[in-house]
Parts: structure tokens; C-alpha cells; sequence
């Protein structure tokens, strides 16, 4: 699927008719943010929710796009892991931002819950 623009709009946009805009697969547009380039503004918005809490301490450790190794060769990358105190313990927190839940996520999900012991929690 490509955008339809309209005469009048090609005319003060002619990159348009060379470069067409295409939306992504679902719909999420890359968002910048802090410096730095997000897939989705859900993922931008949630970051600096966690960038804030950190540097308040309330949360420890923050980390973005972390990779985990499941089953074979597969790999999670996990939007942020962070570490929180609760009743006297560290609790760590795997984060992503989801907006559309695929095939390949619920099993890696699913995975990462049985290899890991932990739950992704989803913003």
C-alpha cells in the first residue's frame, strides 16, 4: 500500500512522486526522542517514562534493547530491563512496548517465560 496525494500537494512535495511514503506493516511510525530513534512513539513515550523514574530512583539499572537468547538461534531483544526493590528484594523487569501481538512473539514470549522464569510485561 503507497500513500495517494494530491496534485496540489505533489506540487509542494515533488519527493513524493520519487519517493512515495509506504506505511509500515503495522502502522507504528519511528519516533525520535532523548537522541535516540524509536520504532513506535508507544516505545518513545515508555522510554522516557523510565529514563525519568530512573533518574528519580525509583527504578535501577535501566537498560534498552537487550538481547536474550531462547531456543537455538533464536534471540529476543526486549525494549527495556530494568531493576526495582520490593519488600526488601530485587525484582528485575523485562519491558516492550507492544502495539500488535505476532505469531513470533507470543512463542518467543512464551519462551522466554520458561527459559527465564520471568514474565515480559507488556506496555
Amino acid at each position: 500500500m503507497t500513500y495517494h496525494f494530491s496534485e496540489d500537494v505533489l506540487a509542494r512535495n515533488p519527493e513524493l512522486r520519487e519517493h512515495p511514503i509506504t506505511p509500515s506493516k503495522y502502522h507504528n511510525t519511528r519516533t525520535e526522542a532523548n537522541g535516540m530513534t524509536f520504532s513506535s512513539g508507544r516505545e518513545a513515550a515508555g522510554v522516557g517514562l523510565l529514563i525519568l523514574q530512573e533518574e528519580q530512583h525509583q527504578i535501577y539499572g535501566l537498560r534498552l534493547q537487550v538481547r536474550f537468547p531462547l531456543l537455538g538461534k533464536t534471540t529476543y531483544v526486549a525494549d527495556a530491563v530494568y531493576l526495582d526493590v520490593q519488600d526488601g528484594r530485587i525484582v528485575p523487569h523485562v519491558i516492550d512496548f507492544k502495539g500488535f501481538k505476532t505469531k513470533e512473539y507470543r512463542l518467543k514470549k512464551r519462551l522466554f517465560r520458561e527459559t527465564y522464569g520471568i514474565d515480559i510485561e507488556e506496555r
